[in-house]
């Protein structure tokens, strides 16, 4: 069947054969729908760069108009003829490479429609990132984005344990070495800056020099501790006007990070592991989902077992000293969480745990652990009341996620959801 594409070149966008041409293409592209029910738009503007509900693909198109270069529409369902294809494998090949890998990746990490709608900040920034990805590293460098040139760079830095001042000379040997005009960032800080949008950062939570006290939510603006009276701040004439915490706790938030497991397609899929990967056979235990702990949380709390998307976690804390054996008067304490909706061989691994606390300190918090995990008990008691909407994309709908957390008593195995846990 030939589909007259005619319209698409066509200035005025209101006449009746410009609208039946438009309707006839987003049918026919309708077929081509990811599980968020997008397609890439061809509007002059996204050029299929931008994935877009349809309703958004018609008003781009009929604003802005079709983008005329796109004449194969091998992205919205055009199947062509054998003989076609023989004849433009090569340009095929040369279409894919136009498509950046950093495209899904953006998508994955984007907010939710429901959120994004009463959220400018939030357009505003997805705005940004999906320039970044059109931005060429240097004129006439067409097949690797900038964005993308600077998340592969940042990943090798990762991988080779590169130092920061290294890895600075690296950027600025690139950054001579090519074009004058190119996107290289000039050092790692300005690296990070451009890449920060599409992690999950954390945040700096003064605590009272004793331990005693978090200045967090309502009591942020105190200047002295409630409880033993010490100053929050710490005095010397060296610091001059400065105001200098005397410890600070840095808090990785639980919530974010929870729904970025269901808005990505990549771990999304193992998430409800834990419900359809259930040893069959009585007496054989391989996940914490065949165990008695497990299956008596569930008989009490039915209404949270009847949902598979809700998440299971795991607490566990250590000390160690970040500066090796040179420092032994100052120590840190990571508080970790582990996921056990994953199978067996991800649960465990240690790019699968979430970091959620950094303790400082000269010291073990002892039993002042507490006070330090009063944010966590916070979140945790909200996703197990209150609930928290969150995008599922494998289905494309948006459910009431829950969060419990298992842990142990006496070396037995107990569970509990930590709410009105006060320590």
């Amino acid at each position: 069947m030939t589909i007259d594409k005619s319209w698409t070149t066509l200035r005025n966008r209101r006449c009746p054969q410009c609208w039946d041409g438009l309707n006839a293409f987003l049918e026919m592209a309708s077929k081509c729908k990811d599980c968020d029910g997008r397609i890439r738009c061809p509007c002059v503007r996204c050029v299929n760069n931008r994935l877009q509900t349809l309703p958004v693909v018609k008003a781009h198109i009929f604003d802005w108009g079709f983008f005329t270069s796109y004449e194969k529409w091998t992205y919205h369902g055009k199947a062509e003829s054998s003989a076609t294809n023989a004849m433009n494998d090569h340009d095929a090949a040369d279409d894919d490479t136009e498509i950046d890998e950093m495209i899904p990746i953006v998508d994955d990490f984007l907010q939710p429609s429901f959120e994004m709608d009463d959220n400018p900040d939030a357009n505003q920034w997805c705005n940004e990132l999906f320039e970044e990805i059109e931005a060429e590293l240097y004129p006439g460098c067409d097949w690797i984005s900038s964005l993308n040139f600077l998340a592969k760079l940042l990943h090798l830095k990762v991988r080779g344990k590169i130092p920061n001042n290294i890895f600075d000379e690296l950027l600025k040997l690139l950054k001579f070495a090519f074009p004058k005009e190119n996107k290289i960032p000039s050092n790692y800080y300005d690296a990070k800056k451009k890449l920060k949008k599409l992690g999950l950062g954390y945040e700096s939570i003064h605590v009272c020099k004793h331990n005693c006290y978090l200045f967090y939510n309502e009591h942020a603006n105190e200047d002295s501790c409630p409880v033993c009276g010490t100053s929050r701040w710490i005095t010397s004439e060296n610091l001059g006007a400065k105001k200098v915490p005397h410890k600070v706790m840095r808090y990785f938030p639980l919530i974010p990070r929870l729904k970025r497991l269901y808005t990505s397609r990549h771990t999304a899929k193992y998430m409800v592991w834990h419900h359809s990967g259930k040893s069959k056979d009585e007496g054989v235990m391989r996940h914490p989902v065949d165990g008695a702990a497990w299956k008596d949380f569930d008989a009490k709390h039915p209404d949270f077992a009847s949902e598979p998307r809700n998440v299971h976690l795991d607490l566990a804390a250590d000390g160690f000293n970040p500066f090796g054996n040179m420092s032994q008067a100052y120590s840190m304490w990571p508080v970790v969480l582990a996921n056990y909706n994953l199978p067996p061989w991800l649960c465990m691994k240690d790019n699968n745990y979430m970091l959620t606390i950094l303790i400082p300190g000269d010291k073990s918090p002892g039993m002042d652990i507490d006070v330090f995990l009063r944010p966590l008990v916070d979140e945790l008691n909200e996703l197990w009341v209150n609930r928290v909407d969150t995008r599922d994309c494998r289905t494309n709908t948006v459910f009431k996620l829950r969060a419990a957390l298992l842990w142990t008593v006496n070396d037995f195995p107990a569970c509990s959801y930590l709410s009105g846990w006060s320590g």
